[in-house]
């Protein structure tokens, strides 16, 4: 059976306090197989103008976390969630053709093969689906702050491997990553040299940075005035980009600054 893997309980604001178990500070497991529709009711909140939505409806969420592999299993009783709303990532304008190109485009910068180990962060449920069925890789990982995205993923695509927290903690045991897309960029809460400076440890020599978003910089102005709980952050322009990157021994390869479409290309060299 796969898992889910949630980072510690400081790394999970949607889960209330209340109801969180005493666990230690490593990465954990959830088993994505457990449903707990039937046995505790609980609602989804979002925070934004977007309806609500009954999460036994949506998704079924797991319900217990591993502290190891041969720990034992500690159940979450949950009755209410504080959930962002992402579906956003996923609105109707990316059916349009010109939007099914820009990702077409966004995938193929990775230059992915089936020996890639690859890792997206804050992806779109539609990004991962587009990955899974154009590419064949030797890894997938999916990073998410929501854990009922992963979980969704994790329902439908029991191969690809899903992480709960923030992209600079990622463990280190999946490394070294040929393709990092950075999907969301602004949604990121860390400055860009931090990112950066992660990345650098995780990515194998002539690895590919992809940063992106497929409607570009119009369309997220739009998102920051609609969600500010979750855009945070901008799409760096291309002189920050290029030289906060080569402080990291990250060389740009390929960008395009148009209002309708955003891509970053950068290629690791790891330092002498």
């Amino acid at each position: 059976m796969g898992s889910l893997l949630v980072a510690s309980p400081l790394l999970l604001p949607s889960l209330s306090r209340s109801f969180l178990p005493k666990l230690q500070s490593q990465p954990q497991h959830i088993s994505p197989r457990i449903s707990l529709c039937n046995q505790y009711p609980f609602r989804l909140s979002f925070q934004s103008s977007f309806p609500r939505k009954s999460l036994c409806c949506h998704r079924s969420l797991a319900g217990a976390f591993n502290a190891s592999s041969e720990g034992t299993v500690s159940v979450i009783n949950i009755e209410d969630f504080n959930e962002k709303d992402w579906s956003f990532l996923d609105s109707e304008e990316l059916n349009s053709e010109q939007a099914k190109r820009n990702i077409d485009r966004i995938t193929s910068a990775g230059e992915i093969s089936e020996s890639s180990r690859v890792l997206v962060s804050v992806g779109s449920e539609g990004f991962v689906d587009h990955l899974v069925e154009s590419s064949t890789t030797q890894l997938l990982l999916v990073v998410h702050d929501s854990i009922f995205f992963l979980a969704g993923i994790k329902e439908k695509y029991d191969e690809v491997k899903c992480w709960q927290g923030e992209l600079i903690y990622v463990p280190e045991k999946w490394t070294p990553f040929d393709v990092i897309f950075l999907y969301f960029l602004p949604a990121l809460l860390f400055e860009l040299d931090q990112i950066f400076a992660a990345l650098a440890k995780r990515c194998s020599s002539g690895a590919r940075v992809v940063i992106s978003h497929p409607q570009g910089r119009e369309v997220l102005e739009q998102q920051r005035k609609e969600f500010p709980d979750i855009v945070n952050g901008n799409l760096p322009d291309k002189t920050t980009l290029q030289k906060v990157a080569a402080d990291h021994s990250f060389e740009m390869t390929e960008f395009v600054d148009e209002p309708g479409f955003y891509l970053a290309v950068l290629k690791f060299s790891e330092a002498n």
